[in-house]
């Protein structure tokens, strides 16, 4: 070797001749997912890449190791691979050239365009390693952000910074939404993330409901349901890793990401294919640990930087909303929107069902005066609600209760207020301006109400029930 590096001298006379060896590990077992090397002494997370013996070349990442055996996780299929294949290790992070060509591209968790527009270049370079901010250095959440869609500006609204969660099940209109506030919204730059999709719906997404538009100024990051679970586990990393870029660059961002819970379960997919025990309904611990390491990357930077308002779309089993991935989501974000499954039954659209939703940080950034017209919309949603089977059936007396009587009068309209059709864009101050409409006739009666029993605003009383004559069940309980 010495007298090789000798004889190379004369090839570069300036310098010293440096020869760095590089360790070659061999494919010793392939198990489902999980790929097992020896001969490597790399840390987790390492990049390397596996070459077939017909060259066949398929990157992987460390995931775990045991003694001497290292455990990959591949990133594409791995189909032709076979034992004593080569591992090389190729380093601890990636990255990818970005700048303003970026908006209106499609890409996968690598960086790579999908979309057939060509490569993608740009003046910086986006290190795939996050960079995380004090949490006493950010901004405090103080300002609104529009998004267009009148039941959410009104009732939930939306603050800059701010991080919801969109609960719902299958079929119940969530692309619809993320769709419309990707077109209506006033963020600079929109990312969006499809993560676990089915491959028909990324196109749909980007073609019908995105639309060239809402594409013009957003950066789409895929990764489908057939994709290897790191790629999708990348593709979640990838489209918050180009949201924080952009709020470094001082800009206002919305991150939609379709699903958090696809992401959960990728996570899971690798966790179990190591080895992992499960714990809660299958979910290993790190699932649980994981979320909240890319869910708290959003948000605002220092003061006078930009912001990162993320939606984080969860899927709930069967409707359930007790669910492990939908219950751990609501305890880490600041508000959560659900959708309802009756209500897209009953052909209202969007159908966020309004007593399930909260915004945590709208009390942070709307007036006295809006707030009470929140609580109150709310208020009279949940006294027709409670009631509703008794007005159905006719066995509600009106002038029984006040309160029931103010509900039934104003319900035709708040059940057109949170009605909004899909090309329909309702700016904040518009919305804001309906709502009072709406409100100040059932905020005028409670106030009257309010007088007529001395100042004290009268409680909800048990409505009147038309009893049968003969004292029996009611007719339509039978």
């Amino acid at each position: 070797m010495t007298k090789l590096l000798d004889q190379l001298e004369q090839y570069r006379p300036l310098g010293k001749f440096e020869f760095t060896p590089q360790a070659q590990g061999r494919l010793t077992r392939l198990v489902g997912m999980t790929l097992e090397a020896v001969g490597l002494n790399i840390s987790v997370g390492h990049q390397c890449e596996v070459i077939g013996l017909d060259g066949r070349r398929v990157e992987a990442e460390v995931v775990g190791f045991a003694h001497e055996k290292i455990y990959l996780m591949p990133i594409q299929h791995v189909e032709g691979l076979r034992p004593g294949a080569i591992v090389r290790p190729l380093g601890e992070h990636n990255g990818m050239r970005i700048g303003p060509d970026l908006l209106g591209r499609v890409i996968n968790g690598l960086g790579q365009p999908l979309d057939g527009k060509g490569s993608i270049g740009g003046e910086d370079f986006l290190d795939f390693t996050p960079e995380l901010i004090n949490p006493l250095n950010r901004n405090p959440i103080s300002e609104p952000l529009d998004v267009g869609i009148r039941a959410i500006n009104a009732l939930l609204t939306v603050g800059r910074g701010q991080r919801l969660g969109l609960f719902a099940g299958s079929g119940v209109g969530k692309s619809m939404l993320l769709g419309m506030m990707t077109r209506f919204t006033t963020a600079d730059i929109v990312v969006v993330g499809l993560v676990g999709e089915r491959g028909r719906e990324v196109k749909e997404f980007i073609d019908h409901i995105l639309g060239e538009e809402g594409l013009r100024r957003a950066v789409v990051v895929a990764s489908p349901a057939d994709d290897a679970p790191l790629m999708r586990l990348r593709a979640s990393q990838l489209a918050t890793r180009v949201a924080e870029y952009y709020r470094d660059c001082g800009k206002n961002v919305l991150l939609l990401m379709d699903s958090l819970t696809r992401y959960a379960q990728a996570q899971r997919e690798i966790s179990l294919a190591i080895g992992e025990p499960p714990a809660t309904k299958g979910y290993p611990p790190s699932v649980f640990a994981k979320l909240p390491q890319l869910v708290e990357r959003a948000g605002n930077a220092e003061a006078g930087a930009g912001s990162i308002t993320a939606f984080y779309t969860v899927l709930t089993e069967g409707d359930d909303l007790q669910d492990p991935i939908a219950d751990a989501a609501r305890a880490i974000l600041d508000g959560h929107v659900v959708l309802s499954r009756r209500l897209a039954e009953e052909g209202i659209y969007p159908a966020i069902d309004i007593e399930a939703s909260i915004s945590r940080a709208m009390p942070n950034i709307v007036d006295d005066t809006h707030l009470k017209c929140m609580q109150r919309f709310k208020q009279l949603l949940s006294v027709y609600q409670q009631n509703k089977d008794l007005i159905s059936i006719g066995a509600y007396t009106q002038g029984a209760d006040r309160e029931t009587d103010i509900a039934i009068e104003r319900q035709p309209h708040l059940r057109q207020f949170v009605t909004q059709g899909l090309k329909d864009s309702v700016p904040f101050a518009a919305s804001r301006q309906q709502l009072d409409q709406v409100m100040m006739p059932a905020m005028n009666a409670g106030k009257a109400a309010a007088a007529a029993n001395g100042g004290v605003n009268p409680q909800q009383a048990k409505p009147a029930v038309n009893k049968p004559a003969n004292g029996g069940a009611l007719a339509a309980g039978r």
